[in-house]
């Protein structure tokens, strides 16, 4: 198995879960207002995830944020 795919099943379990919509939106609304250069350790710890959901989620929104630029 690659590390694509592996990450590709991490995706898929992370947007599965019940409240993965709502870290997300905390994480864009709130957490990255405060902190833009939170890892994904910290977010994580911060709100009591795993650390795959928080890598999941910080990389959705840099690429987010990317196409906005």
């Amino acid at each position: 198995m690659t590390k694509e795919q592996l990450w590709l099943i991490l995706v898929e379990t992370v947007h599965a879960a019940v409240m993965y919509p709502a870290h997300k939106a905390y994480t864009r609304e709130e957490i990255l207002r405060e902190k833009p250069d939170v890892t994904p350790a910290e977010l994580a710890a911060r709100l009591n995830m795993p650390l795959g959901e928080a890598l999941v989620i910080l990389r959705e929104l840099s690429e987010e944020r990317q196409r906005k630029a």
